[in-house]
């Protein structure tokens, strides 16, 4: 086989990803191509990359996905390679061909094997003929609804329904009861059809207390294949990972060469070259493949980091066409390596948008990776993945890592928009999962433990709001001033009534109700009872006219991120004065986040109950249902299925029952 050559790499994808693989390529000294959609003109992987390219469209849709472009691009800038990345384009073998049938170097898998694993009915056909267990079910190509349901009765209940093409939870549905099958189905088959051109669907048995144990797989051209070990991805939501760990705390030396002698069968059955991921479901010590990812995974520096090989220059030397050179036996786990996934999101899950108002990494420190695009002014919109970044710790034991890895989402700062940052930290400090024991049901089971934490403390309110009333003064050269200063914030449900008096040099006495507590305020820190917190401030756009401020505290027991409005100049009723439920009350119901209404599942006129599902937005390629806050009767509905909503916008109408 002749050697390839790989001097100029386009690299068709975007943010952290885009980012990691120019980091690999210039260290090994390939240039690189970037290529960018109208709103990522200035981003961090355009700056960084050797040259760039402009595909135009705004959406995924009309840049990133565009095979033309991107093949345009490459001949534009002379690139001889494409590195996919993940996502978009990564595992279409019609993109794979067409980078081949253009004479470049495809940095991936055959198109073939993309092509016998992409598809989850296909794998797992594969896998039955070499050994492989799978869950019974059915993926057929007859995919009429009374075949589904007829199929569902033999595979019995509950059973999971599955997009066959594609992943990352899309198409995904639980189904417990029959008669809750046909809407499954349907809703499935939408979100299918939007995210991969694919309705097509099957089923199979579910495993409601599974793990989600993958392998990774590395294959050369030359017939070799081993694989990396194991990592656990099994706390998730919408059956997408956000924290993943290596090794798997459930699995033991035995187990894991049954797991890897497993994903490399299944990867040498296909034919498989290039770096890939066998993802499994894990209970009882049985093992079921899930499917195979032929790309690289969002989590792979956890591997990187737990084997100390990396995994984008091995994809790169195999494109090539060079030989592994790498014995099963030569591969060495040390340690443990966790990573969690930073994203766009409120402590429900649900996606959101928004700028980057402030941003700085945790302090480095030896074994702790932070892969992500973020920069203040940073626009998320609502065209991409929510995931802004992701945060990978190495250390000794699994405990050490767990704890720096906490430690190292406390001292990150990022403010302007809603993400999991603090939830990140709460669920690595749950007992549940300290204990290793965090199953796939984790998130849903312990959701509302988890978000305990997250409500500040009076303390922590008291400190956000000196801070941001704060922001800007002065305070060293002032003087002592004789008056005491109403104000009045808004602090999630609560509103503070506080005076405050300056005595100089940024000490103050506050009045809160009949208590008194004396404060000290600094450049970045909120002193209150010699307990220091530290604070970072910074403006929002007013909301209804009223000043918000956004505040990051560090306290003794973590952090906190504190939403304010200053009240101080607003009438003391009405507004967003003192209390409301941002609109419920007054019989509306509003848009959480950017999105596409896909569905209208109810009619000006319907009695509905609280928890009613009334219509469904997609947003970041997911499906959400918006369900009813409260027993009433739909009265009047203001957007139409396929209408663009901004966050805030109103839906429908709810008046109360008569």
């Amino acid at each position: 086989m002749q050697p390839a050559r790989v001097q100029r790499l386009l690299i068709a994808n975007r943010g952290e990803i885009a980012r990691r693989i120019v980091r690999t390529a210039h260290r090994m000294g390939v240039a690189t191509v970037a290529v960018y959609s109208e709103t990522d003109a200035t981003a961090l992987h355009v700056r960084e990359a050797t040259a760039a390219f402009a595909l135009g469209g705004r959406t995924a849709a009309d840049s990133y996905l565009r095979i033309d472009r991107l093949l345009e691009a490459a001949r534009a800038t002379g690139a001889d390679a494409v590195h996919p990345g993940y996502g978009f384009l990564s595992e279409n073998a019609d993109f794979a061909q067409a980078v081949i049938d253009a004479g470049l170097v495809w940095v991936g898998p055959p198109p073939a094997a993309i092509r016998a694993l992409g598809s989850k009915a296909a794998a797992k056909a594969l896998a039955q003929q070499h050994g492989v267990p799978v869950l019974p079910g059915y993926a057929g190509a007859d995919q009429a609804d009374a075949t589904l349901v007829a199929e569902a009765q033999r595979v019995g209940y509950p059973l999971m329904v599955k997009a066959v093409a594609g992943g990352g939870g899309r198409g995904m549905r639980l189904v417990h009861r029959a008669e809750d099958l046909p809407a499954a189905l349907a809703s499935a088959r939408a979100e299918a059809l939007a995210g991969f051109g694919n309705a097509d669907l099957l089923i199979e048995r579910a495993l409601l207390r599974p793990r989600h144990v993958e392998v990774q797989v590395l294959a050369d051209a030359h017939g070799h294949c081993i694989h990396l070990g194991e990592r656990d991805c099994s706390v998730q939501r919408r059956h997408q990972k956000i924290i993943e760990e290596a090794p798997s705390p459930a699995v033991d030396q035995a187990l894991r060469q049954r797991l890897g002698d497993a994903a490399v069968a299944l990867a040498k059955a296909a034919g498989y070259v290039g770096a890939g991921t066998v993802e499994f479901l894990l209970e009882d010590g049985q093992f079921f493949l899930m499917e195979m990812n032929t790309r690289l995974q969002v989590e792979h520096p956890v591997t990187e980091m737990l084997t100390g090989l990396d995994l984008v220059e091995w994809q790169l030397r195999i494109a090539r066409g060079e030989a592994l050179g790498l014995q099963q036996t030569d591969v060495r786990w040390h340690g443990h390596a966790i990573e969690v996934r930073l994203c766009c999101e409120d402590e429900h899950f649900a996606p959101h948008t928004g700028t980057v108002a402030a941003f700085a990494e945790p302090p480095p420190g030896s074994g702790l990776r932070f892969d992500h695009a973020i920069e203040p002014g940073l626009v998320v919109g609502p065209h991409f993945d929510s995931m802004l970044g992701k945060l990978i710790v190495h250390a000794p034991t699994r405990g050490e890592a767990t704890e720096r890895l906490a430690q190292a989402l406390h001292a990150t700062v990022l403010l302007g928009l809603p993400n999991n940052r603090e939830l990140l930290a709460a669920c690595l400090r749950h007992p549940v999962f300290l204990a290793g024991q965090a199953l796939i049901p984790f998130l849903e089971e312990q959701g509302d433990a988890l978000r305990q934490p997250l409500q500040p403390e009076a303390a922590a309110q008291l400190a956000a709001v000196l801070a941001a009333w704060a922001h800007g003064r002065p305070f060293a050269d002032r003087l002592p001033c004789p008056l005491a200063r109403p104000l009045r914030w808004r602090c999630g449900p609560a509103v503070l009534a506080l005076r405050v008096q300056e005595l100089g040099h940024g000490h103050v006495t506050v009045a809160l109700g009949e208590q008194t507590r004396t404060a000290r305020i600094e450049p970045g820190a909120v002193h209150i009872d010699c307990i220091r917190h530290t604070a970072t401030a910074v403006p929002l756009p007013a909301q209804g006219g009223v000043p918000t401020w956004q505040v990051q505290l560090g306290t003794p027991r973590g952090s906190h991120t504190l939403t304010l409005h200053d009240l101080s100049h607003q009438p003391p009723q009405g507004g967003m004065g003192d209390g409301g439920d941002g609109g419920v009350a007054g019989g509306e119901v509003r848009a959480p986040f950017n999105g596409r209404v896909v569905a209208l599942l109810v009619q000006p006129g319907q009695r509905v109950a609280r928890g009613d599902a009334l219509l469904a937005i997609e947003s970041m390629k997911i499906e959400h249902r918006i369900s009813a806050p409260r027993d009433g009767v739909v009265d009047t509905i203001t957007v139409a299925i396929g209408q663009q909503v901004a966050p805030g916008q109103r839906l429908l109408g709810l008046t109360a029952s008569p």
